[in-house]
């Protein structure tokens, strides 16, 4: 931070030192605001994403369950639900990091087992569909969790770009202004005490001759 006005030095070579710090601070609100901006620009493009992922999984798990009804009207609901019994678990996620914009977002990488459970005999086509169906809205599903991980630390990272950039703009900068201008006022008194104070010793040495 600036330092308080009665610590300053009002000399030019701290002046020198302010101003140089001032257009620092500056060029790091500018880097910081250009990254904020796109970050939030990132932001927004996911949410339409997060949208249409939405849209599209609740779709799929409509037609998941339209099938699945469809399977339990022609084998019968016990029938169906013994062979659900016999389903491989998703035991393997893995999840891994990312980078948008420097910051580290998730990325799920499902390991879902793509093989059938259960045995052709006995069962109907309309049990392979919903099971299809039903792995597809798992992976949205999976998807949908990635994005609203990579939306939370999104909105994390923007939220501290925003504190920091108020902070150089509305807290740092003003002040390291203010310290400026004060060694500036100061010098520019200093001058005017040595301009008046060589006047008058010239006019003393005039008057002595």
């Amino acid at each position: 931070m600036a330092e308080k006005l009665e610590d300053v030095k009002p000399t030019r070579m701290e002046l020198l030192r302010i101003r140089k710090r001032k257009m620092l601070a500056e060029n790091g609100h500018d880097l910081l605001s250009e990254k904020k901006d796109a970050l939030i620009n990132e932001f927004f493009k996911i949410v339409d994403q997060r949208k249409e992922i939405r849209e599209e999984l609740e779709d799929i798990l409509q037609e998941s369950f339209e099938k699945l009804t469809e399977a339990q009207m022609m084998m019968g609901r016990t029938d169906v639900e013994s062979i659900a019994e016999g389903a491989v678990p998703m035991e393997d996620l893995e999840i891994r990091s990312d980078n948008i914009m420097g910051v580290k977002v998730p990325d799920i990488e499902p390991n879902i087992a793509e093989e059938r459970f259960y045995g052709y005999t006995d069962t109907s086509v309309k049990l392979d569909e919903a099971v299809e169906k039903f792995r597809e809205a798992l992976k949205l599903s999976l998807r949908a969790a990635e994005i609203e991980g990579k939306l939370n630390r999104l909105a994390d990272e923007i939220e501290k770009a925003k504190r920091r950039v108020n902070a150089l703009e509305y807290v740092y900068i003003p002040k390291l202004e203010a310290t400026i201008k004060y060694i500036e006022r100061q010098l520019e008194e200093r001058e005017r005490e040595d301009f008046f104070r060589r006047k008058k010793i010239k006019s003393m040495m005039e008057e002595e001759n």
